[in-house]
């Protein structure tokens, strides 16, 4: 199971009356710490955890501290100092240096911390805010539009602090070409969490037995699956189909939908080549292209190379500096 939220949702949402459960929330750290603020870890009564809130250090501690919040009832408070030589961390051997402070919620049926709506929220692929008073057990989400990833924030309400965390669905990814090069790629987006939707008219392509993993096939490259991507809000292309007709095609429909990355596999000469197919020039196109799609990191695998486009992809999607261009070759 990924560390993606809606992830850990799910499987609470699906077994929330088999046993009892807590939220753990990451509300602040200082220095250096392996998760931020607004990560979040379920424990249920079995010791079973889901997710991290650490890089596997503290999780012990944080279930057995997870039991007497579900004996006692009351929201728990814990700080990990990994620079005090007398803190639990420090024994743990935590390098990060930083210190971590996490809220323990208790589950109920009474208070559900309105869970079972930030996962609604999830599976409709809306956004919105999660608000967790810092302490309590008061919790709700705010339905409210958001584009871009950004750190969760404490705020005062009514002189009470509250920490305030964005909800957005995992990345959506589109792939043009069910070719066998496109396994490493679904399969590695998959391992991330991410939504993986794959596209190709071939009959002998992309077919169900051979990409078992994907959450959506779709054989044309036409209005519904516009409509399909602009529900299911699609974040980032890959155009990998081999064919310059499919890859012009593609592009050209593409320009319907307001996308984060689009890469296209290949030297750059065929990306002029796909240009001229699609009857496009680069100053019209919406999303800035990335061919050859991905880091040069070496390797000429078909992992390689997916993990290559898949790093360039994953930090576009989270708002890093930019690191794609049209990358024209003298």
């Amino acid at each position: 199971m990924s560390n993606q939220l809606s992830n850990l949702l799910r499987f609470w949402y699906t077994h929330r009356d088999n046993t009892p459960w807590v939220l753990g929330t990451v509300y602040k750290t200082e220095g250096s710490a392996y998760r931020k603020a607004g990560s979040y870890m379920l424990i249920n009564g079995d010791g079973q955890q889901f997710g991290l809130l650490s890089g596997g250090c503290l999780e012990a501690d944080i279930v057995l501290n997870s039991r007497k919040v579900m004996q006692f009832k009351k929201t728990s408070m814990l700080v990990y100092d990994s620079s005090d030589r007398d803190d639990i961390t420090f024994q743990f051997g935590l390098g990060c240096g930083g210190k971590i402070y996490i809220m323990l919620q208790l589950i109920t049926k009474e208070n559900d911390l309105d869970l079972s709506n930030v996962f609604k929220v999830l599976q409709s692929r809306n956004t919105g805010s999660y608000y967790q008073k810092i302490g309590g057990d008061e919790s709700y989400i705010k339905h409210e539009h958001h584009n871009q990833e950004k750190l969760s924030q404490i705020e005062l309400i009514n002189g009470e602090e509250w920490l305030i965390t964005k909800i957005l669905p995992e990345p959506h990814l589109l792939i043009f070409g069910g070719g066998v090069d496109a396994m490493p790629i679904i399969t590695i987006a998959k391992e991330l969490g991410w939504m993986v939707t794959l596209v190709d008219p071939r009959v002998a392509n992309a077919r169900r037995e051979k990409f078992k993993i994907v959450d959506y096939i779709l054989k044309k490259i036409d209005e519904d699956l516009i409509l399909h991507s602009k529900k299911l809000r699609v974040d980032a292309a890959i155009i990998m189909s081999h064919s310059i007709d499919i890859d012009a095609e593609a592009l050209l429909k593409i320009q319907n939908l307001d996308l984060k990355y689009v890469g296209l596999l290949g030297p750059y000469r065929r990306f002029t080549d796909v240009l001229k197919k699609a009857g496009l020039a680069k100053g019209s196109l919406k999303t800035t292209v990335s061919s050859p799609a991905g880091i040069d990191i070496g390797g000429q695998l078909p992992e390689s190379i997916a993990l290559s486009i898949l790093s360039e992809c994953h930090g576009m999607l989270h708002g890093k500096e930019k690191i794609i261009s049209f990358k024209d070759q003298k």
